[in-house]
């Protein structure tokens, strides 16, 4: 009797294996796969043979080849600002000595609560054509050009402060791995503060500054939420373009071209990076290593600039946080006119969003995809990592890969992907067509989100204690219950992080939300992006602002939810 319960045992095993096999399969192929090789097809296919069209329709589109000269100038140019800006931040709130840098981080850190459409939508309101600075300045200065925050620099100042949270996180870390004798050392022979940081503290930090500036290219060559809100018409990017002609069915080839052109890019820096890595030889100096301590700066003047520079960018961080907020409390005369008053200060709009379910139901949307997708992609990639921790094969090899496709890809060509492929019946999803529904939006987001799931709850499992699944093993315990009363608990703080995370990062997400929405459910970084438009009403703009702040606070509390809880 007990050869026939553990027959069974043993064969329920091998068809559950067998099943998620053929689910990761299928998963792979038509998510994965699929879409992205049906979209060269389609592209450079034509009546069976191979045709170049769509790209001699590309160069003959002045707009198009624009677009990509536009896109690689920002990027270039977002390496030099963003970097310079960044670098200086981060030197400031770890490295110098620099009076109320406590007030000062604040403001500094208030990209990591306020990003994408929703903060370029919060410049737009300070300092575009109908913003509170603008009109200030007209006011002062007669016949000031309102329209002044457009096109390139607009473009450029914007993202240049809205992606300098990739240095206050990576690089602050990497610079408390400096070692502080190295630098007691060069200043007891004589060396300048300034010379110390060039010779000694850069080259340090060099292999992270490398790899954000690879990150701050691909965020300036996919930038789509900055030139479509404040670039205007002269200064538009390859992802606004994308989006243009993806709308018209004559115009797709076009589309889907400047996607591959995107990707292609993606991928020939990320394999750069990865071979500067695999090149690069960064060692310390010191085995004994002791923490930094913050500088003061002795050069008198040099101590003043540094100070003043912080304090300035402390407004431009800080300033459109603080408007939004105060804005998002007066009607909308006081919006329309970007003036404040004391009598026009009122609740109206937060009483407006909670009791009327039409304000608050882009939220319920956005809240409902996120969420989803959040528990969905932690749900394939838990069981994922627990394939890859207990089998080192060709196959989770290959399964590994395939759930990393994602990170090669730009957003814009996998929503073109799956547009072009499931617009209509397709036997890889029981011939229904997913173009155009509910659920693709939800199946782009699972997509976006599985590399970066992966990684992370695959470095909790690999630091598990084997110990524990051994004991439990020996104790006569399954599997399944092994990992659901042992493995599971012990991961689970990570695993809610993660998913936190993911469900934040896409609440309000625009680039990715815009192709693939449908129409009758707009989520929140579709509403927020139309309260931009000149033609937008009062309602709109103050409702945006309300959004803001709410998108602000449930940032914040993730944030303390994921870090503020675990350093306590």
């Amino acid at each position: 009797m007990q050869w026939i319960n553990k027959w069974r045992g043993t064969a329920s095993t091998k068809l559950a294996g067998l099943l998620i096999a053929l689910f990761f399969a299928w998963f792979i192929v038509a998510f994965l796969i699929y879409p992205n090789v049906n979209l060269l097809k389609t592209t450079f296919i034509i009546d069976g043979s191979l045709s170049l069209e769509a790209v001699n329709k590309l160069v003959s589109s002045s707009r198009a080849v624009q677009s990509l000269i536009n896109s690689f100038l920002l990027a270039v140019s977002l390496v030099m600002t963003v970097n310079i800006v960044g670098i200086f931040l981060v030197l400031v709130m770890n490295y110098f000595d620099i009076k109320g840098i406590r007030v000062l981080s604040l403001g500094y850190y208030t990209t990591l609560i306020y990003s994408g459409v929703v903060l370029v939508a919060g410049y737009k309101f300070l300092y575009g054509e109908q913003g509170f600075l603008t009109n200030l300045l007209a006011g002062i200065f007669p016949g000031f050009d309102t329209g002044w925050f457009t096109g390139y620099g607009a473009v450029l100042f914007v993202m240049t402060f809205a992606i300098t949270s990739n240095h206050v996180i990576f690089l602050s870390n990497a610079i408390k791995k400096v070692d502080y004798q190295t630098i007691e050392a060069a200043k007891s022979m004589g060396a300048s503060d300034f010379y110390i940081i060039r010779r000694v503290v850069l080259p340090v930090l060099k292999p992270t500054i490398f790899a954000v500036t690879i990150l701050i290219f691909l965020i300036g060559l996919s930038a789509t939420s900055a030139p479509l809100i404040v670039g205007g018409q002269d200064f538009q990017t390859i992802n606004p373009m994308i989006l243009t002609f993806a709308k018209s069915v004559t115009s797709r080839d076009i589309a889907a071209i400047l996607s591959i052109v995107l990707g292609i890019a993606t991928m020939v820096l990320l394999m750069f990076m990865q071979r500067m890595e695999n090149n690069g030889n960064f060692i310390s100096v010191s085995k004994v290593k002791s923490t930094i301590k913050k500088q003061k700066i002795e050069n008198k003047w040099a101590n003043a600039l540094v100070h003043i520079a912080a304090y300035l960018l402390f407004v431009i961080y800080a300033l459109p946080v603080v408007l939004i907020i105060i804005f998002s409390f007066t009607d909308t005369f006081s919006i329309e006119n970007a003036t404040l008053a004391l009598d026009h200060f009122t609740l109206d709009n937060y009483l407006l969003l909670f009791t009327d379910f039409s304000a608050f139901r882009p939220y319920f949307i956005s809240i409902a995809y996120s969420a989803a997708s959040a528990f969905i992609v932690v749900m394939i990639t838990l069981l994922v990592s627990r394939i890859l921790q207990r089998h080192k094969n060709i196959y989770t090899q290959l399964l590994e890969y395939s759930m990393m496709i994602p990170w090669l890809l730009p957003s814009t060509l996998i929503a073109l992907g799956l547009i072009l492929t499931y617009d209509k019946p397709n036997s890889l999803l029981g011939n229904q067509v997913l173009t155009g529904s509910v659920w693709m939006l939800l199946v782009a987001y699972i997509i976006v989100q599985l590399p970066f799931t992966l990684r992370m709850l695959k470095a909790a499992f690999f630091t598990l204690d084997h110990s524990l699944e051994e004991a439990a093993k020996n104790l006569g315990a399954s599997s399944m219950y092994t990992f659901r009363r042992i493995l599971l608990p012990v991961i689970l703080p990570s695993t809610l992080a993660v998913m936190v995370l993911n469900f934040n990062n896409m609440l309000a997400d625009y680039d990715l939300t815009v192709f693939l929405f449908q129409p009758l459910l707009e989520p929140l970084g579709i509403v927020i992006k139309s309260s931009t438009d000149p033609q937008a009403s009062t309602d709109a703009k103050a409702l945006m602002l309300v959004y803001s702040v709410v998108l602000m606070v449930i940032s914040s509390v993730a944030l303390y939810f994921v870090y503020g809880r675990k350093s306590k």
